[in-house]
């Protein structure tokens, strides 16, 4: 059951025992997730669309600092939380980009007197997105991240809203963080073997040893400017003979 459906009881007890439970559900999902990221975006998305009051729809957006920055929109619950990640991206501006560069929580009560974002409101009211809170996620060196919650009327997020999304984006930071760096070291894995598998080929072609085969490798990657990984990747599917 949505927790929003409680409303009409009140916040009492049985809410909050209702809250707990769909919590300790969420934590659950979550690491049974924790090898896929873009389960884990799901698990999350989906959470906070079913917990937070109001919620009718969620999304995440992630964006890559630097040069080339990207600009994400994941697991959302439908095609307005895109939508709206899409304006935002077009404009460089909007409650999800403040929420990430300036590391706080917005909430937009009323797209149609909303004016901090005059460009960006009418059309996101346009398009169906009445009132939004975002959430700050995580900053990492390379990536930040958002969690972003909308819904078709005015006012329909109130402070119980920001708490329990708040809290929500809390663990979900967690759990989203612990699952990128799971993903990274089963590709340094994946990386390490295939270059083993490299090294043993010009080990066998050219009769040297292991440290002269990865010295190869590796003046090949400095001097073609290509990955190591990828250097290596085309010894075994191309044969040793062009990299002496």
């Amino acid at each position: 059951m949505r927790a929003d459906e409680d409303q009409t009881a009140g916040r009492g007890g049985g809410f909050e025992h209702r809250l707990r439970a769909e919590i300790e559900q969420i934590a659950r999902d979550l690491r049974a997730e924790h090898a896929s990221i873009q389960g884990t975006l799901e698990v999350i998305t989906k959470a906070a669309r079913d917990v937070v009051p109001g919620a009718e729809d969620a999304g995440i957006t992630l964006v890559t600092r630097g040069r080339g920055r990207g600009f994400q929109s994941r697991a959302a619950t439908s095609e307005l939380p895109t939508l709206i990640d899409d304006l935002q991206h077009r404009l460089g501006d909007g409650p999800c980009v403040q929420a990430i560069w300036n590391h706080e929580t917005v909430l937009v009560t009323d797209m149609t007197t909303e004016g901090r974002w005059p460009l960006f409101a009418p059309e996101a009211a346009r398009i169906g997105a009445r009132s939004m809170l975002a959430f700050q996620l995580y900053t990492t060196e390379n990536t930040m991240g958002a969690l972003n919650l909308h819904s078709s009327q005015a006012g329909a997020f109130d402070d119980d809203a920001v708490s329990i999304g708040g809290t929500l984006a809390t663990h979900a930071a967690i759990a989203l963080i612990a699952s990128q760096r799971e993903e990274q070291f089963r590709d340094a894995l994946a990386s390490r073997d295939i270059i083993g598998q490299a090294k043993g080929i010009l080990m066998h072609r050219f009769s040297i040893d292991a440290d002269e085969a990865f010295a190869i490798l590796a003046r090949r990657s400095q001097h073609t400017n290509i990955p190591l990984n990828e250097v290596a990747v085309n010894v075994i599917e191309h044969g040793p003979d062009p990299l002496r």
